[in-house]
């Protein structure tokens, strides 16, 4: 799954570009720098790769949320609408901001229920955020006619979807703007990063501003720029560009290993009548960087989970049923409004009540799920073996509850 897995020379030749300089910030000091801009020639890069007209390199993709978020004047008491499947730093984004998440149910998808966002919808409402988990799209078609005949904005996190696309079409720059991230398990890394994407020029600008410090970067003179407006520290350094610039020239090469790995361990679990796959709004567009499937109840997913964590062969299967970081279910700190800043008053209030809903319908589908994340050092036999060991697994676990497989 992550880039890091295949490190090259290719790498450290971007890197010791700017060693040599010693320049490692993004912006100015222009002679020492001997015509190195690495973020530049990134950004220039996601611009071609990805089809967007704009990128903002950030310090993460948190604080391209944040950023992307800011751009678009989303802020304070406006209510953004955002699946209960995550990450945190979706909704960490949007406090930070003042924003109110509103979380809506996912669907088979793993992705936003576009039914369920149209009854979220009050006059409140300024934007939709569909998260693109697990390397595959949300239903684009549907949530693109929900905003616009609400007039709301369209914000994509597309920080678990490098590589992905939605008929032809690639994250961010469907809706309004869009939010990568390029850690260090990301399909391509920066070790630390982000970006915002978008398709419009103001928008562009703003982030431009945003991330350091407001400067409106204007001029030849660094310390002459104006400051149309306060703005933030979330600036790249230049040697995290240089990794991510390495990486995504190495982007199809990962996709590549990627989705044969992927198909192959998919065909394997396909042969057990009781597992069935995530639905896919465009299944050429997965970037298979994990394999997501569904056991028939959470009986079984539960009993299969542990019987794999007895063998020792648990790790790089995720059940997010009981995850920390990624659903709602194990939020407390989010459902307590637990924060070292105080929040408004009115706005702890909101959040404590939309964490706080009832989530059924997902807990119905994250239950049953297992989410397998796909390496790019997999051998065909390591595959082979990987794919029969679950299916021992889940066959023991149906015959002792009494189930033919």
């Amino acid at each position: 799954m992550p880039g890091f897995e295949l490190w090259s020379d290719k790498e450290r030749k971007e890197v010791n570009d700017v060693l040599e300089t010693g320049i490692l910030m993004r912006y100015g000091f222009d002679g020492p720098r001997k015509g190195i801009w690495k973020s530049k020639e990134l950004e220039a890069a996601i611009c071609k790769t990805f089809g967007s007209q704009y990128a903002q390199l950030t310090s993460s993709g948190t604080s391209a949320l944040t950023t992307a978020l800011s751009a678009l004047g989303i802020g304070y008491g406006d209510e953004v609408i955002l699946p209960c499947f995550t990450f945190v730093a979706s909704f960490e984004a949007m406090l930070s901001a003042g924003v109110v998440p509103v979380f809506v149910d996912v669907d088979d998808t793993l992705t936003i229920d576009p039914a369920a966002v149209r009854k979220a919808i009050t006059p409140k409402t300024k934007a939709v955020m569909p998260v693109h988990m697990c390397g595959s799209m949300a239903d684009m078609d549907a949530l693109t006619a929900i905003c616009k005949a609400h007039k709301l904005l369209l914000l994509e996190d597309a920080c678990q979807s490098i590589g992905a696309s939605y008929k032809g079409k690639t994250p961010g720059t469907i809706g309004d703007a869009g939010a990568f991230s390029f850690d260090f398990v990301k399909t391509m890394t920066c070790a630390e990063g982000g970006a915002v994407v978008t398709n419009h020029e103001a928008v562009y600008l703003k982030c431009d501003g945003y991330t350091d410090h407001g400067h409106d970067h204007q001029g030849i003179d660094r310390g002459a720029d104006l400051h149309p407006f306060i703005g933030y520290n979330y600036r790249i350094s230049e040697l995290h560009a240089a990794v991510g610039l390495a990486q995504i020239k190495r982007l199809e090469e990962f996709l590549a290993i990627q989705k044969k790995n992927h198909a192959h361990l998919k065909s394997i679990l396909a042969q057990v009548p009781e597992i069935s796959f995530r639905r896919l709004p465009d299944p050429a567009g997965d970037s298979c960087t994990f394999l997501s499937w569904f056991l028939p109840t959470e009986e079984i997913t539960r009993a299969v989970i542990n019987e794999m964590k007895i063998l020792g062969i648990l790790a790089g299967h995720f059940y997010w049923y009981d995850n920390n970081w990624h659903y709602i279910r194990k939020w407390d700190h989010l459902k307590n409004a637990t924060t070292l800043n105080a929040l408004h008053p009115d706005l702890k209030g909101q959040v404590i009540f939309h964490a706080t809903k009832d989530f059924a319908a997902s807990d119905a589908i994250m239950s049953r799920c297992v989410s397998t994340a796909i390496s790019l050092l997999w051998t065909e036999e390591q595959v082979r073996e990987k794919g029969e060991k679950i299916i021992t697994v889940i066959k023991k676990v149906l015959r002792e509850q009494n189930i033919t497989a």
